[in-house]
């Protein structure tokens, strides 16, 4: 096991901004620089031993900067989008900034991913860890209460890397916190011929702005059943008025099974290179998003364009929009609870 640090540039707002690199004893490789908690890279071998990075990101600290698609970052004080910014706690009213139309998302245009966060590292046994920790200050965006955030990253020799996030606050708020990684495990093309399994038996639609309507609906019957290992680009074009509303997948789905345990939830697998990954996560919902908005604009690492569906998102969250839906289970945060949260990415190959 091994941590590296180096420097990896300056803002005028936030300061200094370091790379870290953990490596475990099987070669694979994880980035991730403390401005906004981005993973730079994730490097995992083929079936046939070769190495490749299966994250879509950049090169440069201003790169992440200017990021307009969330490359790889840590996502708060809520991930997704709000409906209109508003929401209600104990009869008062707030209004967050409207950075996505007339609506909030993920955390507003001065989130979580826009932020230098304290870092320190260390090898305990069988693993490399990050430490990273932040300060969200009461009116943050409009949100209320001081949130302390720590989220630590975790590469063990079981070839895992784990996120732990920990949150606590003084006054009561809400909390959705993710990592917004976009993977591709063929590490070139893009990702409509992965074989995508989602342990959900349920999705949340959501209207043509994207907010979900509050309806808890079966996946079975719909392009939206991937209960079985099916390719991402099978049904993606398919006249289901959900993916028209998107232009393919960009929607919240109910992970079976108790909520705050650690479950499977989804398993990606790249046929070309025989890449696997697997996510686990104790949170209520995975985001599968398949890169729909991605349009030719950004260049990314190697000079690579990054085009509709390079890379798809596979965000363990609390529901879209939950502080609007009393049905959805709560972001509430109150003082004296503590916002507790695991994802693990497991990697192997076919």
């Amino acid at each position: 096991m091994n941590i590296t640090k180096q420097f990896f540039g300056t803002t005028p707002e936030t300061g200094d901004a370091h790379l870290y690199t953990l490596t475990n004893n099987h070669g694979i490789e994880v980035a991730i620089t403390n401005y906004g908690g981005a993973i730079k890279s994730i490097k995992v071998p083929d079936r046939n031993g070769n190495l490749a990075d299966i994250v879509l990101g950049y090169e440069t600290l201003a790169e992440y900067v200017r990021n307009p698609r969330y490359f790889g970052c840590l996502v708060g004080r809520h991930a997704n989008r709000i409906g209109l910014g508003k929401f209600s706690i104990n009869g008062t009213q707030y209004q967050l900034v409207q950075n996505n139309g007339v609506n909030h998302l993920h955390g507003g245009p001065k989130g979580f991913d826009k932020k230098v966060w304290t870092a320190s590292d260390e090898l305990i046994a069988g693993s490399a860890v990050l430490h990273l920790n932040y300060l969200s200050a009461a009116g943050e965006e409009n949100y209320p209460g001081n949130l302390n955030v720590n989220v630590n990253y975790i590469l063990s020799d079981d070839n895992e890397l784990r996120l732990e996030y920990r949150a606590t606050t003084d006054q009561t708020t809400i909390v959705n916190l993710t990592n917004h990684s976009y993977f591709n495990l063929a590490a070139a093309g893009n990702i409509l011929a992965h074989e995508l399994t989602l342990a959900a038996d349920y999705f949340t639609p959501v209207s043509k702005e994207l907010i979900p309507t509050g309806e808890i609906r079966p996946v079975e019957h719909t392009p939206m059943d991937f209960r079985s290992s099916t390719a991402v680009g099978a049904r993606i074009k398919s006249d289901y008025e959900q993916l028209g509303f998107t232009g393919g997948y960009d929607h919240n789905f109910v992970v079976n099974n108790d909520v705050g345990e650690l479950r499977l939830a989804a398993c990606l697998h790249d046929p070309t290179s025989g890449r696997v990954m697997e996510v686990l996560t104790t949170q209520p919902g995975i985001q599968f998003y398949s890169g729909n908005f991605l349009d030719g604009s950004l260049v990314g690492k190697g000079e690579v364009v990054y085009h509709k569906y390079a890379g798809l998102c596979l965000e363990t969250q609390h529901f879209p929009d939950a502080p609007n839906h009393p049905n959805f289970p709560s972001t509430l945060l109150r003082p004296g609870e503590e916002f507790l949260q695991t994802t693990g990415y497991r990697f192997s190959v076919e």
